[in-house]
């Protein structure tokens, strides 16, 4: 069985070159890509039944939204260049969510980009790459 390397996807120019140099490691490895994309949620407890109901609805829209223009165009676009990609959309806190998504599916390592799609998310949630360099289960390397 080969490789599995775990690349971190938010749809930000950095995170297409992370994906890019993954796709060059996993040729010349034989390595298998999961693409993985996590959306920020946060569980609120005060909020009504009715109030669940409707952020339940936009939770699975987001998480459509999110496979059909972002993720399955990458997952082709991965494949087309020779190498076998999976994907996995999750909602959680996004360093802790890819470690354990690593971890469960038993990578050898993680690409990510060094800033994100949102600078406000690094300001009020600090930077995900770095976080990520102190969490990560395995290797994790961080693309410019």
């Amino acid at each position: 069985m080969s490789a599995k390397y775990v690349v971190a996807c938010d749809g930000s120019k950095a995170s297409g070159r992370a994906l890019k140099f993954a796709i060059e490691q996993a040729k010349s490895s034989g390595a298998s890509l999961l693409l993985v994309h996590v959306l920020e949620w946060s569980p609120y407890s005060f909020l009504t039944p009715e109030e669940i109901e409707e952020r339940h609805k936009r939770r699975n829209e987001e998480l459509e939204r999110a496979k059909t223009a972002l993720i399955d165009p990458l997952v082709e676009s991965t494949r087309a260049e020779g190498v076998e990609a999976t994907s996995i959309i999750r909602y959680g806190h996004v360093t802790e969510t890819i470690a354990d998504i690593a971890e469960k599916e038993a990578a050898k390592q993680i690409f990510i980009g060094r800033t994100g799609h949102s600078n406000l998310v690094k300001i009020v949630f600090g930077s995900v790459a770095a976080a990520m360099a102190q969490i990560a289960p395995v290797p994790c390397t961080i693309v410019p």
